[in-house]
């Protein structure tokens, strides 16, 4: 019988090496068994493969090395049934779900912040408008009932005017005709045209003509930001009010940007708790990669009458 090259007997190895590694993985997958058994009958690792070359059924060690295997791919599953990969969506969702869906213990620390801040928000949020409401009555009750007619609700800037000056003045001094803005500056309507003439007059004190461009640009300017006379205030000889009025302005804001704040704690609760499902399953996939088995197979060329032996290398932790 003539005996094949050596090139061909080298090429027949790694075929038959391909095949037997396959063969070896396609099994465990199909046919799980406990891994403990496994690495029982083989305390090293490292299991021996006997192939008889004909007749009779699988040996003892490639029956152990099937078990090993298919205990390998059940760990892998089983690993990845703990690193679900919608965890981080449902933490982006809801805070400390995806750590819940993890087996981690953390997730009461999420959901505890998420439950703590959006508490606080609405409580800052209760009060802010409490005392934006306070100061809006004061302001009718008190500054603007003098005045009659009716008083619709201002911005948010008119009511800081009401708080900085006295008094609005009139907006148009003498009515009738063109707009004669209001020339005391100690109100807020005075101080706008003192504003308006420094801005586009080469001397505040001296006025333009009329019909001057100079003149035409600081009146524009004027009927742009004056209050009109259905917004106009005094808080003349109630001083204690306007008081009043600006600590509730005060505490208005506060609460406001407390509640600006609490939403941001939310926003991070969120971004944290999502980041922290994600790093927990990248970490988790990466050890299942680690922990895979590799199979190397060794197979001589068979003399006649003489088995097959291959030998699978120990697991690389």
């Amino acid at each position: 019988m003539r005996l094949p090259s050596p090139r061909a007997r080298r090429t027949a190895r790694v075929v038959v090496g391909a095949c037997l590694v396959l063969a070896t993985r396609a099994e465990a997958q199909s046919r799980p068994e406990p891994l403990a058994a496994a690495r029982h009958a083989s305390p090293d690792g490292a299991v021996a493969l006997a192939w008889p070359v004909s007749g009779g059924g699988d040996s003892v060690a490639l029956r152990r090395t099937r078990a090993y295997l298919a205990a390998a791919g059940s760990s892998a599953q089983a690993a990845r049934a703990d690193a679900p990969w919608w965890a981080p969506v449902a933490s982006a969702v809801v805070p400390g779900s995806g750590q819940a869906a993890l087996g981690q213990d953390r997730w009461l620390a999420y959901a505890a912040v998420e439950g703590l801040s959006w508490i606080r928000y609405a409580t800052d949020l209760r009060d802010a408008r409490r005392e934006r409401r306070e100061y809006r009555s004061l302001a009718d009750r008190v500054a603007r009932a003098l005045f009659g007619g009716t008083r619709p609700v201002g911005s948010f800037e008119y009511y800081e005017h009401m708080e900085r000056y006295v008094e609005s003045g009139v907006y148009d001094a003498i009515p009738g005709g063109t707009v004669d803005p209001e020339s005391d500056s100690t109100t807020f309507n005075g101080a706008t045209w003192l504003l308006a003439r420094q801005t586009y007059w080469p001397d505040p004190a001296a006025a333009p003509p009329a019909d001057s461009p100079e003149y035409t640009r600081a009146l524009d300017f004027y009927m742009q930001r004056a209050v009109g006379p259905e917004y106009r205030w005094s808080w003349r000889d109630a001083q204690l009010e306007q008081d009043l009025f600006r600590g509730a302005i005060a505490r208005s804001n506060d609460a406001f940007r407390r509640s600006a704040q609490d939403v941001a704690v939310v926003l991070a609760n969120h971004v944290l708790s999502t980041v922290d499902a994600y790093v927990t399953i990248r970490i988790r996939r990466s050890t299942e990669r680690r922990d895979g088995i590799e199979v190397e197979a060794m197979v001589p060329w068979p003399r006649a009458g003489h088995p097959v032996f291959a030998r699978t290398a120990p697991d690389r932790q």
